[in-house]
């Protein structure tokens, strides 16, 4: 399937990855509306940040995802719909669960319900390695259970639900795309890599951090926009869950002793329980297969773990994207 001059829209194109994936859109040619995040500052999160000829090519709509009526508006005259809006936090969704089940699973019904209303030809609805829990077994297939670990990963699991009972019920045109943990510029510091590198980059020497045991499936994000736009042009994945993963883990232990090496060799780290996860929500090891994807798409993982740090840790060098971020403070 060819996307080119499709009318796309892109739900959380204001975030991190889909900040990625809209630049990407632009570069295959697709008539890209943004679904942004209404705010009263007028904000448009990462997209702000874009060259002004690639943003003035953007259709940008102001909305939120919890309310129908704003996003059966956004999904007028739309062919394809990413649908990545969502609240990812694992430590916020322990105190605040409501606005997770309203933002990631009502959000999701939104879409689905306006995209089989409004005749959408496609809908790729983003999921999350943290359904499946800690792994039962490795590497982790799209058939492996889901374990709801924590409110977040509740909230996704009922969203993919809430997606895959359209595609039975209604033969709705949808994937769920999920990707293993991705990395890169402009990530939330609620993420461990930024969390690192910007204490790193501050000159802080006691790296603060939580569990260091746990493994993960790092993915830099142009990987991972590559692989969402290879599962759009592939229609035989209409109602298939397909992971996005390099199929290798490494351990956080490794993974900050890496990052030290390479910018601070003096530095080390100190264990800060309020970064710890409750024993029973931690999630101890993800290892994502991508034999599916390879299957059915030609996607490959252009970077290693060693390149994908290196350009991510270039971008936190420059100043103005490092004033950004507050690494003194834990980001919950």
């Amino acid at each position: 399937m060819n996307i080119k001059g499709k009318k796309v829209l892109l739900t959380g194109a204001d975030g991190f990855i889909g900040s990625h994936l809209a630049e990407a859109l632009l570069n295959e040619g697709c008539h890209l509306r943004a679904f942004v995040y209404y705010n009263s500052f007028n904000t448009w999160g990462w997209l702000d940040t874009l060259p002004k000829e690639q943003l003035d090519k953007i259709e940008i709509f102001s909305g939120d995802i919890r309310d129908p009526n704003g996003v059966r508006t956004a999904m007028k005259d739309i062919d394809i719909v990413f649908h990545l809006a969502a609240l990812i936090a694992i430590p916020y969704s322990y105190h605040s669960p409501d606005s997770y089940i309203d933002t990631n699973i009502k959000g999701t019904l939104n879409i689905v319900q306006a995209a089989k209303d409004l005749n959408v030809s496609r809908v790729l609805v983003t999921s999350t390695s943290e359904v499946y829990g800690t792994a039962q077994f490795v590497p982790i297939t799209e058939l492996h259970p889901k374990q709801p670990q924590s409110p977040y990963s509740a909230s996704k699991i009922g969203a993919d639900c809430i997606a895959d009972s359209f595609y039975r019920s209604f033969n709705s045109p949808i994937t769920i795309v999920r990707p293993f943990n991705t990395y890169g510029p402009r990530q939330s510091a609620r993420a461990v890599i930024p969390t690192i590198i910007t204490q790193l980059l501050s000159g802080i020497t006691e790296i603060k951090l939580g569990d260091l045991t746990p493994t993960r499936d790092l993915l830099f994000v142009k990987d991972t926009v590559k692989g969402f736009i290879a599962i759009a042009k592939q229609p035989e994945l209409i109602g298939h869950e397909v992971n996005i993963a390099t199929q290798s883990e490494i351990s956080i232990r490794d993974l900050a002793n890496e990052l030290i090496q390479q910018i601070n060799p003096k530095a080390s780290i100190l264990e800060d329980e309020q970064r710890l996860r409750p024993a029973k929500s931690e999630v101890f090891r993800l290892f994502g297969s991508n034999e599916k994807l390879k299957q059915y798409t030609d996607w490959k993982a252009d970077y290693t773990i060693q390149a994908g740090l290196a350009e991510t840790i270039e971008w936190f060098r420059d100043t103005k994207n490092l004033a950004q971020y507050k690494p003194l403070i834990y980001n919950v």
